[in-house]
C-alpha cells in the first residue's frame, strides 16, 4: 500500500490555528453506513444509544517546550519527549550544531541548566540541576503542534487540554485533540443520552507528528508510546458488548490504547500497561473499537491511515474531499468526524 493513496489537497485557509470559543461549537461530519451527514459536536448526543461507551484518554499535556542557550552561545529548543527521572528527561533538540555529551545548556537567562549526557536515537538525554516538572511548570511552553504555524498564547494553555484531563498523568507533548472537543455540557448531554464513560492512559509522544517516509507504508516504523488500560474499563468494555452497546474510541490515541490492550494479550482485550508502536493501517482486524470519534487528520499520516483502517480508504478520502468542499476546519483546533 503506497504512501500516496493518503494523499489529499488542503487549502491553507482551511487549517484551523485558533479553536473555537465554544469546544462543542465545531461542526461534525458523520460517517455511517448510510452515508454522510453535517452535524455540530453538540449533535453527538442524539447519535448516542443507551448503554454505548465513550472511551476517553485521560492524559494530560506538558509545557515541555523550552528555549535556551548552549554555553558557547548558540541557540537550542527543546521539546521533552518523556521524564525519565526527577532531573533526567529525552527531549528533541534542535539547534545550528547538536550538542556533544559533557555539553552546558542554559534555559530562563541561565536560571536553569542542563547538561547533555548521550544521544538514544533521534534523542538526547538531559540532565537538569533543577526538577523538571518545576522547571516546566515555570519557563515551559505548551508545545502547539508545527502545522498551526503560530507562537503560542496564553489561551493555548487551557484550550490545548482537554476538560477532562487528570492533573496526575501530565505526560503528553501532544494533546490527545478529539477530546478537545467536550464540555461540561455536552459530557452531561451524552450522559443523559445514556452513554456510560470509560477511560484509558496513552501519553502521546511528539512522534505523532512523525512523517512517513517510506513509499510503502508498511516499510514505517512507529514511535513508542506508554499506556495504560485499567482492569475498570475492560470490565466496563465487557459489561457494554454484553448489553449489546458499542464501544466509542474518543480519538486515536483511545483507539491504539484499546487495540494494543487486545493485541499484545493474543487478540483478547485485558488489562494492560507498556510502551506500543502499534501501527493501525488498512488490512487491520479489529479487535475492540466499534465507532471512532476523531479529527481531520494531515495528508499522508498515520493517524488518517488508521480511520481509513476504520472505515474504509475510499469512504474516508471521500468524506475529506466532501469536507474540504463544505470548507470544515481541519487538525488539532478543527472540526471533528463521528465515523460508523
Amino acid at each position: 500500500m503506497q504512501l500516496t493513496d493518503f494523499s489529499y489537497q488542503l487549502p491553507d485557509e482551511l487549517i484551523a490555528r485558533y479553536p473555537l470559543a465554544q469546544r462543542s461549537a465545531s461542526r461534525l461530519l458523520h460517517l455511517s453506513p448510510q452515508g454522510l451527514a453535517h452535524k455540530t459536536v453538540r449533535d453527538l448526543a442524539q447519535l448516542i444509544r443507551p448503554h454505548d461507551l465513550l472511551v476517553f484518554n485521560d492524559t494530560r499535556v506538558l509545557a515541555a517546550r523550552l528555549y535556551g542557550q548552549k554555553s558557547s552561545g548558540g541557540k537550542v529548543e527543546v521539546l521533552v519527549e518523556r521524564i525519565v527521572d526527577e532531573t533526567i528527561a529525552l527531549v528533541h533538540l534542535r539547534a545550528s550544531k547538536s550538542p556533544k555529551a559533557g555539553a552546558q545548556l542554559l534555559f530562563a537567562n541561565g536560571q536553569v541548566q542542563a547538561q547533555m549526557l548521550e544521544r538514544v536515537g533521534d534523542l538526547f538525554k538531559l540532565q537538569f540541576k533543577q526538577p523538571i516538572r518545576g522547571v516546566l511548570a515555570e519557563y515551559g511552553q505548551m508545545p502547539l503542534p508545527p502545522y498551526l504555524g503560530r507562537e503560542v498564547e496564553n489561551t493555548d494553555s487551557e484550550r490545548y487540554q482537554t476538560v477532562y484531563s487528570d492533573p496526575n498523568k501530565q505526560n503528553s507533548v501532544a494533546a490527545p485533540t478529539a477530546g478537545l472537543h467536550f464540555d461540561e455540557a455536552l459530557l452531561a448531554n451524552l450522559k443523559a443520552a445514556g452513554a456510560n464513560f470509560a477511560y484509558v492512559t496513552l501519553h502521546v509522544g511528539a512522534g505523532t507528528f512523525q512523517p512517513v517516509r517510506t513509499d510503502d507504508i508498511r516499510d514505517h516504523q512507529m514511535h513508542s508510546e506508554w499506556l495504560n488500560v485499567p482492569p475498570e474499563t475492560v470490565q466496563a468494555i465487557n459489561e457494554t458488548k454484553a448489553k449489546g452497546g458499542r464501544v466509542i474510541a474518543i480519538g486515536t490515541t483511545s483507539v491504539r490504547a484499546l487495540e494494543s490492550a487486545a493485541l499484545y494479550n493474543g487478540g483478547q482485550l485485558k488489562a494492560w500497561s507498556g510502551e506500543t508502536q502499534i501501527f493501525i493501517y488498512p488490512s487491520y482486524e479489529w479487535k475492540v473499537i466499534d465507532a471512532l470519534f476523531t479529527n481531520f487528520h494531515l495528508p499522508e499520516s498515520t493517524l488518517l491511515m488508521l480511520v481509513c483502517a476504520f472505515a474504509g480508504k475510499e469512504r474516508v478520502m471521500n468524506a475529506y474531499a466532501q469536507a474540504v468542499e463544505q470548507k470544515y476546519r481541519f487538525f488539532s483546533y478543527g472540526d471533528a468526524m463521528f465515523v460508523e
